[in-house]
Order: structure tokens, then C-alpha cells, then sequence
């Protein structure tokens, strides 16, 4: 460990990677896994210490765990990680928004910082995890915490109406991790045949209903339950309690979410990771939608090899997903709105960390919703999940289509209620990022032809729709929404090709945070 990493850091990141030594005993090596200061005088680069290097630097990035292998035999024959101090900065900000705690109980401002410390502890594993053979296990979140391997979001829990941070992070190492180091690492007597030995340590972590399922399958979008900084076994229902923590968050945001003497322009930067708190979960509950369960099966293994998503599971999903686009849940408290004034001297708007304003220097609330109204279209109206939900209905017709999934969306938008106020101009954010988002796809070169033709057709009927309701309208701005909608359809009709490179707002960067 890095001499010249500060407490309490330090301390988080021994302890961290020592929980390798838990996994190290289950393949029958007592205390062979120990983590300690680096020796005074000795050199990071130096070939004899396998390393954790505290690299403090003012940008927020990736943590890494390398090795240096033999390229003969792949041995490995060092481990260094290299974290970066600021790192941790995204969890307090995090924590600090989810608590509020600089209030009168001091105690809550102990929790936010002991959630930051957890989140290190657990970094420290997972990159060591790398140093010594691992990938990714993005699975491990729907199988209870398997594996320190995956993206952890924090479990944030809803005690007595509160927030509780006590299990944000694992405190351990995973049941997965411990099989994967049995088998990397365990030796055999002699007389036991090595092969069927291995074989015997798969077949029980499949009975025992572990699964590994890594980088491919996260990014590719089609399987449900492997996402990065997801929780649950079902998506959607984690999606539902999130927004539970989220409105809870929310309401508690104010004066006491910034230390005193601090500017009140300061909320903005803390009110970011809250207002996207779900950000992660949105998009691991849209993969459930058109989306295909499957493993890495050999055969003979026993494993599941593809299996299609319930029909009432991505009912459900699209459900939890279209709750996310109602005003009240995109709103921000008005009582919130009036504290949150223009950066002043000495503290400029971050291109990666705030949000993207049409107002100037003002906070502003409508392209916040509209960010996040981006991103769930843009998860929804993916072509290639498009593409899936109309191969998939076509093999099972108990299958949601393509067609019924958009019927839906344009249900809760265009065609839904029209409030007034507040809320009715989050309602044509809806409306507008929904209509923005069918153009693109409908002339995306990446998206078939039929998908293209229904989403063409989409569009024609939000036309025959709004031109229906224009007739009846009176009040100005409602009128002014409904016919731009159909000038707008009249250009694409037109001028298609213009619509490929709209570019539409999307929120502050996320993993893990970004570069500024």
C-alpha cells in the first residue's frame, strides 16, 4: 500500500484488498493474502511488490488494476492499481445529497462520509480483484452481492420514512469471488484428475445459482439483469424503490445539504447525482424490455442458453419507465427552485458536472427533465432494441411488439392529459423529447427498414393526433405546443435527412464520473 495515502483513505483501501484473503481461505491458504505498507525508500515501479498507488490528481476518472504478465506463460508477475484521490468525491457529493446532513444531528454527516469510505473499501477490492486474474462479473448485483467484481450503486434503504446508507456497499468479499479463486488458484493432491476437479467446482457454483456474465454482455444492451451500477434481481421493481429514495431526497434538499458559509449556486453541483440518482437503474430496466436472458453455455454444462423475457416482465419494466416520465416525478420542489441562484465569481459552470442550460446563467428546471426524458427515449427507442421486439412478437406473439410498445409511450404523451402550469410544460418536454427521438430513429441508417416504417408511422399519428386536439384548443401555449408538433412533421416529411442531427440534451456525464 502507498505510504502516502492519506487517513482515513489508507486504512479503507488496506482492509479492501485484504477481503481477498476471505477467498484465498476457501481454497485452503490461511493467511497467504496479506496487504501492508510499502517498505520506506522502496520504488512503485519496482517488479518485486505488487502495489496499490494513491495518485492524486484534479480530475475525476477510471481506477485501474493492471498486471505485468510473463508472455510465455501468462504468469502473472506483478499487480498494481492505480486510484485516483478524487475518486471518492462522487459518493460524498452522493451521500451529501441523499442525506442533507448539515443540520443539527452531526450524525448524519458521519454517514455520508463513512458511504464514501465503504465505496473505497470496496474499490480497493475490485481492483485488486484484477490484479490477480479477474474480469468483471456485471451479474453479481441480481444474485445477491456475488461478486466485489461488478459495478456497485449503492443500496440505499428507506428506514422508519429515512434514508439509510448502513449497506450502501458490501462489507466482504463475494460468494463468485470465491469460487473464481478456487478454481484459479487451488492445488490438487496428487491422484485427484485436475480437469474433473474444475469441472466439479462449476457445476456446484451453477447449482448454487451463481452465474458469470461480464464486460460484452453489459455493454450490449440485451441482457436484463447484467448492467453496470444496478441492484436487484428484477430491474424495474429496484427502478420503483429508487424513485421512492429519490422523491425522499428531493423534498429534504435545501439549506442543509451545503456546509454553512458555503454558496447557495453550490446546490446545483450536489442536486446533480440526486436528480439522476436512478440514472443507472433507468437503463437496466430498459434492457428487460425486448431484452434476452441467456449465458456463456457450453455444452453439456447444464446452463440455461437463451430464454425470452416474460411478456409481463416488460410490460412491467415499460410501466416503471413511463413513471419516471410523469411531471410530478420530473419536477423539482418549488421551495428548492428559489435557493438555487447563479454561480458566482470563482465558481464557473462545469461542462461535465452541471447541467446544460436554455437560460443563461439560471438554474434551469426544464432542461434538467429534459435530459432525463432523453434518457429513457434513447433507451427505449433503441434500434436495436426496436429490432428485437419485432423479431421476438414475430416468433412468439405473446411477445410485446414494437408496435404496442410505442402505442404506449405515445399514451402517457401526446395523447394523454395536458396540465397547465408547472407541470404542463414538463408534459411538453415529454412530448417534444418523444417526438425528437421517433425522427432520429425513423431515419437512423443503424435500424432496419421495418423498424424505420413504424416509427414513420408513429410519427404520422402523432400528427392526425395533434391536428385533432389544435381545433379545439384556446389557450395560447397549448396551442402553440400542438401546432409546432405538426409544422415540425410537416418539415421531417419534407426534409428528413435534416433530422438525422438534431442533437438533443442529455444529462452531466456519470461513470464514474467523467473528466472535466
Amino acid at each position: 500500500m502507498d505510504r502516502g495515502a492519506p487517513e482515513p483513505i489508507k486504512s479503507a483501501l488496506i482492509e479492501g484488498a485484504g477481503w481477498w484473503n476471505q477467498a484465498f481461505e476457501a481454497a485452503g491458504y490461511k493467511d497467504a493474502f496479506i496487504v501492508k505498507e510499502m517498505p520506506e525508500g522502496a520504488d512503485m515501479l519496482d517488479i518485486r511488490y505488487n502495489v496499490i498507488q494513491w495518485v492524486h490528481r484534479s480530475t475525476r476518472g477510471w481506477s485501474y488494476g493492471n498486471t505485468v504478465t510473463d508472455p510465455r506463460t501468462g504468469e502473472i508477475i506483478k499487480g498494481h492499481v492505480s486510484l485516483g484521490s478524487l475518486r471518492v468525491r462522487q459518493d460524498l457529493m452522493m451521500a451529501q445529497g441523499l442525506l442533507s446532513p448539515y443540520g443539527k444531528d452531526e450524525n448524519e454527516l458521519e454517514q455520508a462520509k463513512e458511504m464514501a469510505i465503504a465505496r473505497i473499501r470496496q474499490l480497493s477490492a475490485h481492483e485488486v480483484g484484477h490484479t490477480i486474474g479477474l474480469s468483471h462479473a456485471y451479474s453479481s448485483s441480481a444474485e445477491n452481492r456475488s461478486s466485489v467484481m461488478d459495478y456497485p450503486h449503492p443500496l440505499v434503504k428507506i428506514s422508519k420514512g429515512e434514508i439509510d446508507l448502513s449497506e450502501a456497499y458490501d462489507d466482504k468479499i463475494g460468494d463468485w469471488d470465491k469460487v473464481s479463486i478456487i478454481y484459479g488458484y487451488q492445488d490438487f493432491p496428487e491422484g485427484i484428475d485436475e480437469k474433473e476437479a474444475l469441472n466439479n467446482i462449476i457445476q456446484k457454483s451453477i447449482k448454487d445459482g451463481m452465474s458469470f456474465l461480464s464486460d460484452a454482455t453489459s455493454a450490449g444492451g440485451a441482457h436484463p439483469y447484467t448492467h453496470q451500477w444496478d441492484n436487484g434481481k428484477k430491474p424495474y421493481e429496484e427502478l420503483d424503490r429508487l424513485m421512492e429514495i429519490r422523491k425522499i431526497a428531493l423534498n429534504n434538499f435545501g439549506e442543509n445539504t451545503i456546509p454553512e458559509g458555503t454558496p447557495y449556486a453550490t446546490l446545483e453541483d450536489v442536486l446533480v447525482p440526486i436528480y439522476y440518482f436512478h440514472r443507472y437503474q433507468i437503463t437496466a430496466a430498459a434492457k428487460v424490455v425486448g431484452g434476452l436472458n441467456y449465458r456463456y453455455a457450453l455444452k453439456g454444462d447444464g446452463q440455461l442458453i437463451t430464454k425470452m423475457i416474460p411478456a409481463k416482465d416488460q410490460e412491467d419494466a415499460l410501466q416503471s419507465l413511463l413513471k419516471v416520465l410523469k411531471p410530478e416525478a420530473l419536477a423539482f420542489p418549488e421551495n428548492l427552485l428559489k435557493i438555487i441562484p447563479p454561480k458566482p465569481m470563482g465558481y464557473g459552470r462545469s461542462t461535465n458536472e452541471n447541467i446544460k442550460t436554455k437560460t443563461g446563467v439560471t438554474f434551469d428546471p426544464l432542461s434538467a427533465a429534459e435530459a432525463l426524458v432523453n434518457m429513457v427515449f434513447g433507451e427505449l427507442t433503441n434500434p436495436q432494441r426496436m429490432q428485437r421486439l419485432i423479431e421476438y412478437h414475430g416468433r412468439d406473439p405473446k411477445q410485446p411488439g414494437l408496435v404496442k410498445v410505442l402505442d404506449e409511450i405515445i399514451a402517457i404523451s401526446w395523447k394523454g392529459n395536458q396540465p397547465g402550469g408547472y407541470l404542463g410544460e414538463l408534459q411538453k418536454v415529454v412530448d417534444n423529447a418523444l417526438l425528437l427521438n421517433l425522427m432520429q430513429l425513423a431515419v437512423n441508417d443503424a435500424a432496419s427498414n421495418e423498424v424505420k416504417a413504424i416509427a414513420w408511422l408513429k410519427i404520422h399519428e402523432i400528427k392526425i393526433i395533434a391536428k385533432e386536439i389544435y381545433g379545439s384548443l384556446i389557450e395560447s401555449g397549448q396551442k402553440a405546443h400542438f401546432g409546432y408538433a405538426i409544422y415540425l412533421i410537416e418539415q421531417f416529411e419534407e426534409y428528413p435527412e435534416k433530422f438525422k442531427k438534431v442533437v438533443t440534451v442529455v444529462p452531466p456525464q456519470g461513470a464514474p464520473i467523467g473528466m472535466d
